[in-house]
């Protein structure tokens, strides 16, 4: 495995470990694909980081164990599984050429969502059951297609009422570690899960557990707001390069 390489899958481990260890939020597993991307086949750049994310889920379902809201998992859950199968069909169809700018404009999409998300709050809202369908689809479709399910989860449960953040977090562990377990049937079945390539990388493993250390000692030690921005530049570039270059 060339040196370049073994380095972005490196950085991807401490990019998961980073999510899961609660900094910078989604942001981090957004950055995954396009930097994968790089060195693989798109569809297998978002097939191999499903593993890596599944790994990580247990040490945030450690954290947040019984802290969920168990009603927006089972009405999130239907509309994600049929995002799922769109996404995942789509995922083994599409070109890479195609996929590659899939993938960049769901990274700039996820980009200007991170950017204008904290004004849903002050938003007059009147839930709806269908909200939750359709919040459901686009998270499954979005994170089947491109790890980028984040946004429109987010953008759901900010607008419920009486949300705490640890009921946030909480609901968004085990919803996703669920979304990320319905995936693997699919991933497998249609190939952009690449067994032997995973198994050159279980080396990877250990570099997300302390990725989930570091990310809560920065946490404690840096503005969380940097490291954000720092993403988020990161994500910009990725964004334009693979869906103009």
């Amino acid at each position: 495995m060339p040196t370049e390489t073994i380095i972005i899958f490196a950085i991807t481990g401490l990019l998961v470990g980073f999510s899961k260890g609660g900094l910078g939020g989604p942001v981090p597993v957004a950055l995954t694909a396009p930097l994968l991307s790089l060195v693989l086949p798109v569809s297998q750049a978002v097939g191999v980081v499903l593993p890596l994310l599944m790994f990580a889920d247990l040490f945030a379902l450690y954290f947040y164990w019984r802290t969920w809201d168990v009603r927006y998992t089972k009405l999130l859950l239907p509309g994600a599984i049929v995002g799922i199968v769109i996404g995942t069909l789509l995922l083994a169809s599409l070109s890479n050429v195609v996929l590659k700018q899939v993938i960049g404009a769901f990274t700039l999409i996820a980009v200007i969502y991170k950017l204008t998300n904290d004004r849903l709050k002050g938003l007059q809202y009147v839930p709806r059951p269908w909200h939750g369908v359709l919040a459901g689809w686009a998270t499954g479709f979005g994170s089947s297609l491109a790890n980028v399910g984040a946004p429109p989860f987010t953008a759901y449960m900010l607008l419920q009422p009486n949300m705490s953040p640890v009921n946030f977090m909480g609901t968004a562990t085990l919803f996703f570690a669920i979304v990320n377990a319905l995936k693997l049937p699919g991933f497998l079945t249609a190939g952009v899960l690449d067994l032997p390539l995973l198994l050159s990388i279980l080396w990877v493993l250990p570099i997300i557990p302390f990725g989930v250390w570091l990310g809560r000692y920065i946490v404690l030690r840096m503005n969380p707001k940097l490291f954000e921005w720092i993403m988020l530049v990161g994500m910009i570039f990725m964004g334009i390069y693979l869906l103009f270059g």
